[in-house]
């Protein structure tokens, strides 16, 4: 079993290596010592206002977006937001303004199944973005982490495809990736199926220079990888931003 989660994993990487516009991902497992969660997230971007970001951590331990060059931000409403929050033991990332909207569920007692039924895809046709979002609650005893997608159907603007995966035990060693796009187009080709199994590594900062550099030089922007030790919730992060 373990050797098809190797190769699955394989294929993954490699998929993401030829893979100029995956678009914004993200990748949610367990350290290969079995003692912690991680969270990848990356963003890219092909114009210059998406290119115009960097990511910016805070001392409470959230993660924002920021324009680099703020004088050349030209729309910053589905650019500037904050992909990392987290309120007790439950950890959020999600490519969007939606990371709020979980936050707030959160707090008063809502899901995160709850709190994405409000919410829909991207408003930015032709290529109507999907929302990616992930959770790793400590103190869900049933699901080791979760993973949802919110789509077009088939760039039907009237339809909302609201995918959700639960994974009940994680892997050591091994996470789930899921995308906003399987590659580059006009309108972009949303991603498709289910996540895929892609490795992780115990150092933090290995996890997230072997991600970097799978990455498309021209095309990426930033990068982190949040850390969260199951045994007390403490939580480390690291951040990649391209230099200019």
């Amino acid at each position: 079993m373990a050797a098809n989660w190797q190769e699955l994993a394989d294929r993954t990487v490699q998929t993401l290596k030829e893979n100029a516009y995956p678009g914004r991902g993200i990748v949610i497992g367990l350290t290969p010592d079995a003692t912690r969660y991680l969270q990848v997230y990356w963003i890219m971007g092909r114009s210059e206002n998406s290119r115009n970001r960097i990511f910016v951590p805070e001392e409470n331990g959230f993660l924002r977006t920021e324009a680099r060059d703020p004088a050349k931000l030209s729309d910053p409403s589905l650019i500037i937001y904050y992909p990392l929050r987290h309120e007790g033991g439950a950890h959020i990332v999600t490519n969007g303004d939606q990371t709020d909207t979980i936050w707030e569920a959160l707090k008063q007692g809502s899901t995160f199944e709850q709190a994405l039924a409000t919410r829909t895809y991207e408003p930015d046709p032709p290529n109507f973005t999907p929302r990616i979002s992930g959770l790793v609650d400590l103190n869900d005893r049933q699901n080791a982490y979760k993973l949802s997608i919110l789509k077009s159907n088939e760039n039907d603007e009237s339809q909302t495809k609201r995918q959700f995966f639960h994974y009940e035990k994680a892997i050591a060693g091994y996470g789930h990736f899921i995308s906003t796009y399987v590659g580059d187009g006009n309108p972009l080709p949303s991603f498709a199926g289910e996540p895929q199994l892609a490795p992780l590594f115990d150092d933090e900062q290995e996890t997230a220079r072997f991600y970097w550099d799978l990455l498309n030089e021209d095309n990426k922007i930033s990068l982190l990888v949040k850390t969260i030790r199951i045994g007390d919730g403490t939580a480390s992060l690291t951040v990649i931003n391209k230099e200019v």
